[in-house]
């Protein structure tokens, strides 16, 4: 699956644009910023928990095994904005204050159904945050209908929104998500425009 495929396949799912997209699609860009100056090794397990939270192992390996949480800190370096940086990390905090609240305790300290319940919390929080978000854009664009100089404002996004897509985008286009979780062929093989379908039948990565 290439970087323009797994987008396209996450904005579906997410049901909106990809954080960062832009510059995922063109090679992120060239930076003398570590990993560490953002992210210790603190930060990568955590988010490697909160990944396999959300994609948990089943038939197939989950997200931490993918090591998603190393992809995480490496796009928010290459591929996110100074604003949605400073938003990912505080989001971090955020995050485990929001375990604290709802069920007493640190995220990681939570049973896999209590983490699995905060970050359910979480996400209804991120789509009414969202949906709020764009209705403010549509409507200023709306104000400014024919504005030759006019810029669209940016607000900012939620942090578990880009976790989230940050998840499904490491996963699948990571070699076990491809190769465990998706149906994959290195090289294609010959065009079959009847190809048999069973009910359960994994999607392709290629």
């Amino acid at each position: 699956m290439n970087r323009r495929d797994a987008i396209g396949k996450v904005a579906l799912l997410m049901g909106g644009a990809v954080i960062g997209a832009e510059f995922f699609i063109s090679g992120c860009k060239s930076t003398s910023t570590q990993v560490s100056d953002l992210f210790d090794a603190d930060h990568v397990a955590f988010l490697n928990e909160v990944a396999d939270t959300i994609l948990p192992t089943t038939s197939s390996p989950g997200a931490k095994a993918a090591n998603v949480g190393q992809f995480m800190a490496v796009m928010v370096r290459d591929c996110y904005t100074p604003e949605d940086q400073k938003t990912f990390l505080e989001g971090i905090s955020k995050l485990d204050d929001a375990a604290k609240k709802q069920s007493g305790s640190k995220f990681l300290d939570l049973s896999p159904a209590q983490r699995t319940d905060v970050l359910v919390a979480l996400d209804k929080e991120q789509k009414a945050f969202t949906a709020d978000r764009d209705k403010k854009l549509v409507a200023d664009r709306a104000a400014h209908k024919g504005q030759k100089d006019y810029k669209e404002p940016e607000l900012p996004n939620h942090y578990f929104r880009m976790v989230k897509q940050l998840t499904l985008l490491g996963y699948f286009t990571s070699e076990i998500g491809a190769t465990k979780a998706l149906r994959y062929i290195a090289v294609p093989g010959h065009y079959d425009g009847n190809l048999p379908y069973k009910k359960g039948d994994k999607a392709w990565a290629t």
